[in-house]
């Protein structure tokens, strides 16, 4: 978070130190940051999918031009200025409205009201708008009235949604876990559904869920082609974060501690800190596709003996992703515990 903020490096040049080789060295985080972005805002008919970052810093702070040139280089974002310390209202609106027109109206209020103090010098915002269609769409007349089963005990009706088709789909016998991978029109982008094979089994996979397993369950080597009888219900998920005691709790402290964050990269001083981390999410789920928002070496057991057709059947809490297949980058990812 450090590297990605300030370009503390190149803020040592101001100082006296010399360090400019440092971001510009190809390899680093920001590099890889600026191809990521750069390969996701490709234009195509296929899909709608923008990403957006913006800073928000208090009017009275000045930013340094070579941060500013960086962080549009690396980042193509901008840094604006809001006059928080006599219209906080004024500028959480002009925030919102921003958020919103990046995410096509689907994220509104990002920032409630009175989240934003006179006191406010520092605030970041990043949007992703997601909407696609999927490969294969399903077929309204398919989809049926079915229980959903919130645990052992409870179920609720939902929507089912239903195909046959052929999917990349893995059944893991070490987490007692299926994987299906759902491809949106134009094979850029696909939906994974993670799906316990218990009712109660969701909290088990989480937990055994890490970056490093989830690369490896889903390797080529592991996702083959089936031919799959797919259950998915409709779903619709909206959710709101305010993640600075999450962030606080995975180490990152100082940023939030005026007087003791060092941001000197961004200003050439040392009185900035980040005030709020908002998070909100959107994702709908349909016959025709998603459309989703958002405002921030392993051994595999793979089972072998498999049917000549599967079931999949997502009548029970599971895990989704959303990701960029030739980045291997996930977009979104969520629970459906309650569609």
């Amino acid at each position: 978070m450090q590297k990605v903020l300030h370009f503390n490096k190149i803020a040592e040049n101001t100082r006296g130190g010399a360090a400019k080789e440092h971001v510009e060295k190809p390899g680093n985080v920001h590099h890889h940051f600026q191809q990521l972005l750069t390969e996701l805002k490709k234009s195509t008919d296929a899909y709608e999918l923008s990403v957006a970052n913006r800073l928000y810093g208090e009017k009275e702070f000045r930013f340094l031009q070579e941060y500013l040139d960086n962080v549009q280089k690396f980042y193509l974002a901008s840094v604006e200025s809001a006059d928080f310390k006599n219209a906080a209202e004024e500028s959480r609106k002009m925030i919102n409205s921003w958020v919103e027109s990046q995410t096509n109206g689907k994220i509104k209020e990002l920032f409630p009201e009175d989240s934003l103090k006179s006191s406010t010098v520092l605030v970041l915002v990043n949007a992703v708008y997601f909407k696609g269609q999927w490969n294969q769409k399903f077929k309204e007349e398919h989809t049926a009235e079915e229980k959903f089963w919130l645990n052992k005990d409870t179920s609720k009706p939902v929507r089912m949604m239903k195909q046959t088709n052929s999917f990349k789909f893995v059944s893991l016998e070490d987490v007692q876990a299926k994987i299906l991978e759902i491809p949106y029109k134009g094979e850029e982008l696909s939906m994974m559904v993670l799906l316990p094979n218990e009712v109660d089994g969701l909290q088990e996979l989480e937990d055994q869920l890490t970056a490093e397993k989830l690369i490896a369950w889903t390797s080529p080597q592991n996702m083959r082609k089936r031919e799959v009888d797919l259950y998915l219900p409709r779903f619709k998920v909206e959710e709101s974060y305010d993640l600075v005691a999450t962030l606080r709790a995975l180490g990152m402290v100082d940023a939030f501690i005026f007087r003791v964050a060092n941001f000197s990269g961004m200003t050439g001083s040392g009185d900035l800190a980040i005030s709020k981390v908002f998070h909100k999410s959107f994702v709908e789920v349909t016959e025709e596709g998603t459309e989703a928002a958002a405002a921030t070496g392993v051994g595999v057991a793979v089972l072998t003996s498999l049917p000549i057709r599967e079931s999949f059947r997502c009548d029970h809490p599971f895990l989704f992703l959303i990701k960029h297949i030739k980045t291997n980058s996930i977009l979104f990812c969520g629970r459906v515990s309650s569609p």
